[in-house]
């Protein structure tokens, strides 16, 4: 499998809007963040993680034609605003399906209702889909392993599929879910800033993570401008890293 991080940002995006700090006025294009996503190439299916509102720059950049289904972890707007972006990919009537917890999907339908009612002839909505999570579902030949995540006091959801394990926006894991995470070849995992933050993991935080749950391989996501890529990735353990924007890694 072929993994792309199409953006690794936090819910702002680096450079923030107004900010003139080192790491916003960067010219190392890995301080560049848009808000995190990631696109899996199973070999047989394309599927996306999250639609933020940099998606459409995203599938650009990636050359994306084709998306068999979105795996949503939950509804803040960094997460679902580019689920319109999917309409140039419903092609001839195609729906895309999209997947996430109850409380998510029914924020997508609220939020996205013109594409969930046929009120304007005429006009393009996305052709979207929507499918609760179970344990474990197909996508086409490829199966998914859906858990939950706790995002502060919010219950979202982690996927997993084959060796890959995708967290982001976690603050805990329970145990429950803990277990569903040994034996991966990469880990994605949300390591917001260096200071405690309510809702998200810290480096710290996140290294003890990564540290217990021995991962091959561990790629870090969700960063604010808190972190410059190479000076922090300097300070990183063996087999961790600071994913950056377009960076591509083999799945085993």
């Amino acid at each position: 499998m072929r993994l792309r991080f199409l953006g690794t940002g936090t819910s702002m995006g680096i450079p923030v809007i107004g900010c003139s700090c080192a790491v916003c006025t960067s010219p190392n294009p890995h301080n560049r963040r848009t808000r995190t996503s990631a696109l899996l190439d199973t070999g047989q299916e394309t599927i996306l993680f999250d639609a933020g509102p940099d998606f459409r720059t995203q599938a650009l950049a990636a050359g994306l034609t084709r998306i068999d289904a979105v795996l949503l972890t939950h509804s803040h707007f960094d997460h679902v605003a580019g689920l319109d972006d999917l309409r140039p990919l419903c092609h001839y009537g195609r729906c895309v399906p999209v997947y996430g917890n109850p409380r998510t999907l029914a924020d997508v339908r609220e939020r996205f209702a013109y594409a969930f009612t046929d009120t304007s002839t005429g006009s393009t909505r996305p052709s979207l889909e929507l499918r609760p999570v179970a344990e474990q579902f197909a996508i086409g030949s490829t199966t998914v392993q859906a858990f939950d995540i706790l995002h502060g006091t919010w219950t979202i959801t982690g996927y997993r599929v084959g060796g890959l394990g995708y967290v982001t926006d976690a603050s805990a894991i329970p145990p429950a879910s803990w277990d569903l995470l040994g034996g991966l070849d990469v880990l994605v995992l949300n390591a917001l800033r260096y200071t405690a933050h309510p809702t998200h993991y810290t480096v710290a935080e996140a290294l003890e993570v990564i540290a217990a749950l021995q991962p091959q391989r561990a790629f870090l996501v969700h960063m604010t401008h808190a972190i410059e890529h190479d000076a922090a990735s300097a300070l990183l353990p063996p087999g961790v890293a600071f994913a950056h924007d377009g960076l591509e890694v083999t799945v085993e």
